[in-house]
């Protein structure tokens, strides 16, 4: 019997052991239940967050948030590179979204926006409609279902 305890904590601790962190690479990522988009959001992670992840089954890496949330987030979500947002004040956490931060390592910020907009070489009016444009989870579910995608039965 001491011999099938000491095995299983053995391999317990070897699955803690494979947990490894990893940045969040999206706006805003979701930490599902079971590895499948459908069902209650446990946790969501925000831009450059750090998670502990385990092995990537199916698509899906079993993840545990900074404040302790154990759940399972899409590969898509997550980059191996740890990801820094830095600034040269220290108010980096109020004074600079995640998109400013991603726009600005690209050459581009509020103020070539602005430009851009007052030359009338910019229209976000479709992007802005899209970013608004919120599904839920049943029309979601509905959707896989009737096109009978992965996840779809789940």
């Amino acid at each position: 019997m001491k011999t099938k305890v000491l095995i299983a904590l053995l391999a317990v601790s070897a699955g803690a052991a494979t947990m490894v962190p990893m940045s969040v690479q999206v706006r805003s990522g979701k930490v599902y239940p079971k590895p499948s988009y459908l069902g209650t959001v446990i946790a969501t992670v925000e831009y450059g967050a750090q998670v502990q992840a385990g092995t990537l089954e199916k698509g899906w890496y079993p993840v545990t948030t900074a404040d302790g949330k154990s759940g399972w987030l899409h590969e898509s979500a997550l980059s191996k590179k740890r990801i820094v947002m830095r600034a040269g004040t220290t108010d980096v956490g109020t004074g600079v979204s995640s998109d400013e931060v991603a726009l600005a390592g690209k050459g581009f910020n509020a103020q070539v926006e602005a430009k851009l907009r007052q030359e009338g070489k910019l229209d976000y009016t479709w992007v802005d409609r899209m970013s608004e444009m919120k599904v839920e989870m049943d029309a979601v579910a509905q959707f896989l279902t009737q096109g009978h995608l992965a996840g779809g039965a789940q």
